[in-house]
């Protein structure tokens, strides 16, 4: 029979108490009250649907800190094209409020359905930066880069967000990454990888970067940011390109929908990142891509977005997550 150390690399650590972050599969004895416990995952996640939007439409933004506090803005609509529209969810029902002072699409958004943020995005890559504050939006700082399609975190705050890689006509991909302090965008280390239409999730000083495309394949790549560099970690399980993701941790991510070949070839596909590796989840009702999203990898939602066959979507689907927990062995 295998031993730990063989399947996982690692002897089972001994420490005082539980790990504040653990990852599934992990095993340590705790000395202080002398057992053997492991963590693992106890129910999977599924999607649920929720209340339509009041306009349809793609390639628009999102912030949130679960599946039914969420802010939508901006987006493609084939009347505008672009719009300036924004929606504010309770969880059942969409609400109109006021609108973006920059009608725009392929923005980034980030922080809370109170204090959001958005940041660059088209037509026309703009370097705009708006900030929310649960009633109106004002215009702030610019981007450094003019860009769109870009990764983002910042989680429930718009106060501490990063925007990362995106398009810019000239001269393409970009692997530029920048620090939002509440007041300012500050240049700070390159990804490793120059891509557009990727996914981010977590804050400022523990973000996670995934999918993308990286002219001219589709990634499955994932870098992990530390607060100070990049680093490449382990690749999704599913290459795609305008992913949406959640916004949690660097080591607790949800990637869901996106393009894996033509524009029109939307996934359903719905990934949880552990801390170390991907795994796959319970898909959506419906694939889309180009989508909003709000939320937590236990408590998500996507809205919005660009399915093919129907090209603009005003649907809502819920994301109710995993339950992990810590068990204790014993000999029974």
């Amino acid at each position: 029979m295998a031993t730990y150390k063989e399947i996982k690399g690692t002897q089972i650590e001994a420490v005082a108490s539980d790990p504040s972050n653990p990852v599934e599969g992990q095993v340590w004895y705790n000395t202080t009250s002398n057992v053997l416990k492991g963590f693992k995952i106890l129910a999977a996640g599924s999607w649920a649907t929720g209340g339509n939007m009041n306009t349809a439409r793609s390639q628009l933004a999102g912030a949130g800190n679960s599946s039914d506090s969420a802010l939508g803005f901006g987006g493609y609509v084939p009347s505008s094209p672009t719009t300036g529209a924004t929606e504010s969810y309770n969880g059942t029902n969409w609400t109109e409020v006021n609108d973006l002072n920059v009608a725009g699409d392929n923005m980034g958004g980030a922080g809370s359905a109170t204090a959001a943020l958005a940041f660059g995005g088209g037509p026309g890559t703009k370097d705009k930066t708006e900030t929310w504050n649960g009633t109106n939006w004002t215009e702030v700082n610019d981007l450094n880069t003019a860009r769109e399609i870009m990764g983002t975190a910042g989680y429930n705050t718009n106060t501490a967000v990063l925007g990362f890689g995106g398009y810019n006509p000239s001269p393409g991909n970009q692997a530029v990454t920048e620090l939002w302090n509440g007041t300012n965008w500050t240049e700070v280390n390159d990804m490793n990888t120059a891509r557009q239409a990727l996914a981010g999730s977590g804050i400022t000083t523990a973000a996670l970067a995934f999918g993308g495309r990286v002219d001219p394949p589709i990634s499955a790549l994932t870098e992990s940011w530390n607060g100070t560099n990049w680093t490449e970690v382990s690749d999704l399980g599913t290459a795609r390109y305008f992913i949406t993701g959640s916004q949690t941790s660097s080591t607790s991510a949800l990637a869901f929908g996106g393009v894996i070949s033509s524009p029109s070839n939307a996934t359903a596909n719905t990934e949880l990142w552990n801390g170390s590796s991907w795994a796959e989840q319970n898909n959506l009702s419906t694939a889309r891509s180009r989508a909003g999203a709000s939320g937590t990898s236990s408590s998500a939602g996507m809205f919005g977005g660009y399915t093919g066959t129907a090209p603009f979507s005003a649907a809502t689907e819920e994301w109710s997550g995993t339950t992990p927990t810590t068990v204790t062995f014993t000999d029974s």
